[in-house]
């Protein structure tokens, strides 16, 4: 029998909007500007899924501290540059919503300003206006539950009858920490290996999200 699905949550970055190859160039070249060399998948580890905070705190370690703040801003403004020109919806999405009825909702480690205008410059954000939810609303970011329990409370629907789509480590684990079943997309950055666990369900395509909801 079908487990009951009342609402979708959706990670955005590498789930609606294909950004994180756009982060993790960005990161890279605004890192070596500051000394230090950063390899892909040390970023993939390290920052993928994780709020501004805690990636601040990773490269303090790496740059130290006297540099964050510049660091955070020339990072910004490359990672910017790019999303204003290059930002594409992930492959598969748009039909994936198409034929997807139950209610959903966009629970990110980033910010209402970068949703804004990676959802806007996708054609994304009019369809889930006003159920946009940011690590910044929240205590603690993923891998802790309390972003994806702040959109079940405010949709007004309970855990147990949630679902998370996530492409990141810290984001199948706190969709776990926060007792909701897990679809883990391995088409984006992350390897399938670090998604894969209880309560989630692997898939590569976009595509094939609805007919996994209704199993």
């Amino acid at each position: 029998m079908p487990q009951v699905t009342d609402l979708i949550i959706f990670d955005c970055d590498g789930v609606l909007v294909d950004s994180e190859r756009i982060a993790i160039r960005t990161n890279i070249a605004a890192l070596a500007e500051y000394g230090h060399t950063a390899t892909e998948a040390e970023i993939i580890e390290q920052f993928v899924g994780k709020n501004i905070e805690s990636i601040q705190r990773i490269v303090s370690e790496w740059v130290g501290d006297e540099h964050v703040a510049a660091w955070t801003l020339r990072c910004r403004e490359l990672y910017y540059g790019e999303l204003e020109t290059s930002v594409e919806p992930v492959d598969g999405i748009l039909e994936a919503l198409a034929a997807i009825s139950i209610a959903s909702c966009v629970a990110s480690s980033g910010t209402q300003q970068k949703m804004r205008m990676t959802l806007g410059r996708t054609g994304l954000y009019d369809r889930f206006a006003g159920r946009i939810f940011s690590a910044a609303d929240v205590a603690n970011g993923k891998p802790a539950p309390d972003l994806f329990l702040h959109a079940a409370r405010q949709m007004g629907v309970a855990p147990q009858h949630c679902v998370v789509v996530e492409d990141s480590e810290p984001g199948v684990q706190a969709a776990r920490a926060a007792g909701m079943r897990c679809f883990g997309y391995t088409g984006g950055v992350t390897p399938a290996h670090r998604l894969a666990g209880p309560g989630t369900v692997l898939f590569d395509d976009m595509r094939k999200l609805p007919a996994l909801l209704e199993v």
